[in-house]
């Protein structure tokens, strides 16, 4: 006897030796066992409707030659009379029989339509599409089937209607529509109706022509009739249509399928393949009756058995009659219609007993069989119309509250994955190829939650109920509201157990997909999925994607959580085996994948640009670091085009190598280097041949070395995981990296897809889903203020208090609904288990950002995505996922964030990286670390050497840079220590309620006072660099706060003009930044005033004079320009335009008082006098603007009393929070110092003649003569001139000297 195992690929023999006929040249098959035995068993196994009622003596004997004829017999009873009703069926039908949508001649607009011209996809701004048939009397429905859930209008229409990119169904007088976005109806005019959908609901459209009305369903409840009285008549019949905008996307079901929701009375617009459906469950039948029969053929009697328990045994009468079986049933396995409603649902009964999948090992037999007994096209296309139906059920089930339709539908998927021949063939075929398989990662939200069950599972909510002035979260709460937030987050565990066991299921799916044991039928799963994964990959990286094949971000997310997990429980099974590996914690992925060609990273950008220009400038590098030679032929194509080598190509390239190799020692090329596959297919493809030219071990031949570098789609085991002598992914490890086994090479490349995955769009999917938190703080924050109004209403004014209690009720029912919604979200998302695996990446992604660092010049391969990610990765776990889960709790957090700090201050300034945004993300990710205690603290933790190098970077000239990032660094660092500089928000901003407390700049001042002190000690010593940071600086200035007097000059031209023209939001939002940067570049002046003021003060110093009297030149621009009577700064900031509003005198007016106090009130003598000589000798400077700072005029300054309407004039004390009395005490003796000096400097100025004023300002005496020409200047024209040029300004002759001038005395 022989037994047949569960796996396919072990049958001991095929379908193929059988042929299912009655010819009498055969020998007997009767013989297998006796005849009245077999005609008992094959009367039991295939019973007829007569046979059940005679005795078994008086029946006709059955055997396999008259099985045939009686099979046949058995299956056609009944049909003549469904062929009746069928064509009954058609009348008020119009149309062919298969129902799909018009794709010829019934659209309007851009619509990508799927093969089975059943699904569609918006591609223009609002396309229109009808089907095929349409119907004039009777009751009719279908189905919709929502993949998103934006803007549709799904209905009826007539022939006649017309549509166009603005008008689609229901925006015309016979057409009738449905839009669960906007919760309406349309027919030309619109109303409310019905309930907002949501991706993974099913929309039923019906329709009464009989009594002409329109309904429609939602997930299989009636939303009411939504049409009644419409035209009807001759002519007159509706087809199915609908309306929808770019890229949305749905699928109908008129019936090719089984119906989800059918109502009673209506029918399908397709009518279900009856006859067929007859024959299948006749068949099915016939099967059940095989496996839950034994046959003793010792006792010569039939016995009933459980199906569980049936094995296929080697006896032929059983498998010679589940052939006859399987010869009708297999073409009826081809159709989606009999393989949803027959084996699908009988698939899903084995199940329904319970236990785990693995004690139902029946479907495993029966998978068994259909691989030995049908074609394998038959197998095959059943398969994937079975993965197609399993898929669209879990997509579109609705949520319950034990997600018991999921976990079914999951659970069935599970056991027919553990089918090795099949999973190998729906990885190979269809679950990439055909079907979006995340799905089956991916857990929906429920937009309703009562309907999902969330009021039973989470019977209390919570929110926050107390607010500080700024909106944000007290966490005082009183006995009652703790036991509230307890019962809350109870509710919340009970959800979140109840989606670990979906998410267990779903990574137990992934884990069938990585098992590299079963070698069994081919290559193991893992490298079939790995290739299949990196084509994924490919196509959402891919800008230029369809948006029909694009991964959606939601699913993404799911599918990223559940590969980490299946990941690294391979990768830690490793480590068991072999103790030398490395744990899943210290994961990282080795730099020569980047570098090496063995990992396809498609056209996705590198730190250093292109890769064809890295491998042209660093093939040297590669060569002696790395033992790698790029193809001398690819160095020279660098195009991707040029890669069409034909087989003479080829020959002439391994010769030209082998001569080259033999004369110069390196190896030869071996021909399967250019491989003949790398086509213009697979242009976007990496194609980098490589080989060693140094092995590190001895090779016997050349061949032990095989480095090919191949198409995806070719690439195998060996390829990736390596044999003896040939390192596979690892190929040409650099000098630097330990040589230890890391883990299985594979699974270090499906790390990497990890990582590209969170790069691609679940970052970005993680800060949309936390806008529901958002949503919660604004209700309850808008909840609370209510209940202070009713608090504070009059009880006289009822009306009043009715409207405020409406407004409570509003409120309070939607925080309900929205901390039910949230209670979801943390589960499926935000949760501990989620933050966890963010968390990893990050710590993987710095491991490999340090190990690529090592390789020094190669780190330019790096892709761009990994540095990304640890910055985006940080960001989500601070912004997203506190304060559900707080960051402070992570093993090793401290540490991370010095080394994350480590890298971003190395590489902001790094020149091995190129690309501009890549180097702007670093820079604002280090600006923003630097805003917070715990990350600055980080980067105060860094070596020194580090810490000086960054402030080194950070003090290089602002020009040809980035600058103003790198400029906000410097005063986030000084935020705190400078002159009334110490607080969050501007004094006239306090009333007004902040956008997101959680930015960077509205965070409390932290300053550094030592990495302030590197900057001093940075300055000091380098005093050519001092000059020219400063000087950048200055420039800087002088540019931003022109352009901000400009700018405001036109608002307030437009502001003026009768008839109020519109201020475009985009210049008032550029005018702002101007101002910002302005203020900005003032502290950072201040700052280096109070740290360096030798730098100005120190006339030994080369530049100092001309950095001082520059210094004063734009400080007096900046105070005459604000503080000017009734001037312009003035009557902008009183126009208080949305945009400007960070725009006041205090900021700016402040700052400028800082560096005025720092230079004439706290430093020495000598330097007070050396700086007032120079700000008084500025021909701009009015004492006035100076008087301005401390709310005085001329008038009051002379002991006039100002006339009474006077408008109130800015005063520094009016803001005693934030300026201290020691401040306004240096104020003040800053201004008498100033008066007096100033009176002093009028009483004995010599009048000058305009002979002797410098030629260029007519400001300053000349003061200085140019060698060899002998033209004169002043010294602060002549040296701001020779900064930047070494001309004359008047006869262009180089300038070698400049000596001071001296009038001679007049005769």
């Amino acid at each position: 006897m022989w037994k047949m195992t569960s796996k396919g690929s072990s049958t001991s023999f095929s379908r193929r030796s059988y042929r299912l006929t009655s010819d009498t040249e055969k020998p007997k098959v009767t013989g297998f066992v006796n005849d009245k035995l077999l005609s008992n068993y094959l009367h039991h196994a295939f019973p007829s409707s007569e046979n059940t009622q005679l005795a078994a003596t008086s029946r006709k004997p059955l055997n396999f030659q008259n099985l045939n004829e009686h099979l046949d017999r058995l299956l056609s009873e009944g049909l003549d009379n469904e062929a009746e009703d069928k064509d009954q069926n058609m009348d008020g039908r119009l149309g062919p029989a298969t129902v799909v949508l018009d794709h010829t001649s019934g659209f309007e607009g851009l619509l990508l339509v799927d093969d089975d011209l059943l699904g569609v996809v918006g591609h223009s701004n609002f396309s229109s599409i009808r089907a095929t048939s349409c119907v004039y009397k009777g009751k009719w429905m279908y189905e919709v089937l929502i993949s998103s859930q934006g803007l549709m209008q799904i209905g009826w229409c007539t022939l006649h209607c017309r549509f166009n990119q603005e008008e689609g169904v229901g925006d015309t007088s016979d057409s009738y529509a449905y839009d669960g976005n906007r919760v309406r109806k349309w027919n030309v005019t619109t109303t409310n109706y019905g309930k907002a959908w949501a991706a993974g609901d099913i929309v039923t459209c019906v329709i009464d022509l009989d009594e002409g009305k329109i309904a429609f369903c939602l997930n299989g409840i009636s939303l009411g009739v939504a049409f009644e009285d419409f035209r009807l008549g001759p002519g007159i019949a509706y087809f199915p249509a609908i309306s929808l905008s770019f890229k949305e996307s749905v699928a109908f079901n008129f019936g090719s399928r089984p119906i989800r929701y059918p109502v009673e009375g209506y029918r399908p617009m397709q009518d279900p393949p009856e006859a067929d459906l007859v024959k299948a469950h006749k068949l099915l039948g016939y099967l059940k009756n095989v496996i839950t029969t034994s046959m003793d053929t010792q006792e010569g009697t039939l016995t009933e058995q459980d199906s569980a328990l049936w094995l296929a045994q080697g006896e032929p009468t059983v498998l010679i009659t589940l052939a006859h079986i399987f010869n009708r049933f297999a073409p009826l396995m081809c159709k989606i219609y009999l393989v949803e409603d027959v084996l699908m649902t009988y698939f899903l009964g084995i199940l329904e007993r319970g236990g785990a999948v693995d004690e139902h090992p029946l479907i495993q037999r029966l998978l068994d069989l259909m691989w030995l007994l049908m074609e394998d096209y038959e197998v095959q296309e059943c398969l994937k119309q079975l993965m197609m139906s399993l898929l669209r059920a879990y997509r579109f089930s609705p949520i319950i509250p034990d997600l018991g339709l999921q976990i079914h539908y999951l659970r069935l998927s599970i056991a027919i994955l553990k089918h090795e021949k099949t999973r190998k063939y729906l990885l190979n075929n269809v679950l990439f190829d055909v079907l979006r398989s995340v799905v089956f990662f991916f857990i929906k939200t429920p937009l309703r939650v009562e309907e999902a069950g969330l009021e039973e599972l989470i019977p209390t909510t919570w929110w926050p109920t107390k607010f500080d002035k700024e909106g944000k979260e007290v966490k005082e709460e009183s006995a009652e509201e703790r036991l509230r937030r307890r019962a809350y987050e109870r509710g919340c565990q009970r959800l979140k157990k109840r989606i670990e066991v979906v998410e267990e299921l779903q990574i137990q799916i992934l884990k069938l997909f990585l098992n590299n044991k079963d070698k069994g039928s081919g290559e193991a799963s893992r490298y079939i999925f790995l290739n299949k994964f990196r084509k994924f990959l490919q196509e959402n990286a891919s800008n230029r994607g369809n948006p029909a094949i694009l991964c959606p971000p939601e699913y993404m997310v799911c599918f990223l959580h559940r590969l980490i997990a299946a990941l690294r429980s391979y990768w830690d099974e490793y480590r068991q085996r072999n103790p030398s590996s490395i744990l899943s914690e210290d994961a990282y992925v080795p730099p020569q994948l980047f570098f090496n060609g063995k990992v396809d990273y498609f056209d996705l950008q590198r730190l250093g640009g292109l890769l064809s220009h890295l491998k042209k400038t660093l093939k040297d590098d590669l060569a002696s670091k790395a033992n790698i030679i790029i193809d001398p032929a690819e160095i020279s194509a660098i195009s991707m085009d040029d890669l069409d080598e034909d087989d003479e190509n080829v020959t002439q390239q391994q010769q030209r190598l082998g001569g080259a190799a033999a004369g110069g020692g390196a190896l030869a090329r071996p021909s399967w280097l250019s491989s003949p596959t790398l086509g213009r297919a697979n242009r976007f493809l990496s194609t980098a041949a490589v080989s060693l030219m140094n092995p590190r071990r001895s090779l016997a031949t050349v061949e032990k070395v095989k480095v090919r570098t191949l198409a995806v789609e070719q690439r195998t085991e060996e390829d990736i995981e390596g044999i003896q002598g040939n390192d596979g992914l690892l190929l040409g490890r650099p000098p630097d990296e330990p040589d230890h086994p890391i883990t299985e090479k594979s699974l270090l490349e499906i790390l990497d897809g990890a990582i590209m995955m969170y790069n691609l769009s679940v970052h970005q999917q993680l800060g949309k889903m936390v806008g529901v938190s958002d949503d919660v703080h604004e209700y309850a924050v808008a909840l609370k203020d209510t209940e202070d109004k009713i608090a504070r209403c009059p009880t006289k004014r009822k009306d009043i208090l009715d409207e405020l209690t409406k407004s409570q009720k509003v409120f309070s029912e939607k925080l309900n609904h929205l901390s039910r919604r949230l209670a979801w979200i943390n589960a499926t998302i935000y949760s501990k288990e989620k933050m966890l695996d963010i968390y990893w990446l990050l710590q993987v992604c710095i491991r490999v950002i340090e190990h690529s660092d090592r390789t020094k010049t190669l780190f330019a391969f790096m892709p761009e995505f990994y540095m990304n990610v640890a910055m985006n990765s940080y960001s989500a776990l601070k912004n997203y996922f506190s304060p559900v889960n707080g960051m402070d709790e992570l093993s090793g957090y401290q540490e991370t964030l010095s080394r994350l700090a480590a890298i971003l201050a190395k590489h902001f300034a790094d020149s091995r990286i190129v690309g501009t945004d890549i180097k702007d993300s670093l820079m604002q990710a280090l600006a923003s670390y630097v805003c917070y205690p715990n990350s600055l603290r980080a980067v105060e933790r860094i070596p020194e050497e580090q810490r000086v190098a960054m402030m080194k970077n950070l003090l290089a000239p602002y020009e040809q840079r980035p600058w103003a990032q790198t400029n906000w660094i410097l005063v986030r660092l000084w935020r705190g220590c400078g002159f009334g500089y110490r607080y969050t928000r501007l004094p006239h901003l306090l009333k007004s309620k902040p956008e997101d407390a959680n930015m960077p700049s509205l965070q409390k001042p932290c300053p550094s006072t030592l990495l302030q002190q590197h900057m001093a000690d940075l300055l000091r010593s380098d005093s050519e660099m001092a000059a020219s940071f400063l000087n950048s600086v200055l420039n800087q200035l002088n540019w931003a706060f022109s352009e901000f007097i400009g700018m405001i000059q036109e608002i307030q031209q437009a502001a003026e003009r009768p008839e109020r023209n519109f201020v475009d939001s985009r210049q008032l939002k550029v005018c702002a930044t101007c101002f910002d940067l302005s203020v900005s570049l003032l502290r950072v002046l201040e700052m280096t005033i109070t740290l360096v003021p030798e730098i100005f003060l120190n006339w030994s110093r080369p530049s100092a004079e001309l950095l001082l009297r520059r210094l004063a030149q734009l400080i007096n621009q900046v105070l005459n320009r604000v503080t000017a009577e009734k001037n312009l700064f003035d009557r902008v900031v009183n126009l208080r335009l949305p945009g400007l509003e960070s725009v006041d005198h205090y900021p700016i007016l402040v700052a400028v008082t800082g560096i005025l106090v720092r230079i004439l009130v706290d430093s020495d003598v000598q330097g007070v006098q050396r700086a007032t000589a120079v700000l008084l000798a500025d021909p701009c400077f009015q004492l006035r603007s100076i008087q301005y700072l401390l709310g005085e005029n001329e008038l009051s300054a002379m002991g006039a009393t100002p006339p009474a309407t006077e408008k109130k004039h800015f005063s520094l004390h009016a803001y005693p929070d934030y300026i201290s009395l020691e401040e306004l005490g240096k104020v003040e003796g800053l201004l008498s110092h100033l008066t007096r000096e100033s009176r002093q400097a009028a009483a004995t100025a010599m009048p000058t003649s305009e002979e002797d004023l410098c030629p260029i300002c007519y400001a300053h005496p000349i003061s200085a003569v140019f060698r060899p020409c002998s033209h004169k200047s002043c010294k602060a024209c002549i040296n701001q001139h020779l900064m930047n040029n070494k001309d004359c300004f008047f006869c262009k002759a180089t300038i070698t000297a400049v000596d001071d001038y001296i009038k001679p005395s007049s005769s």
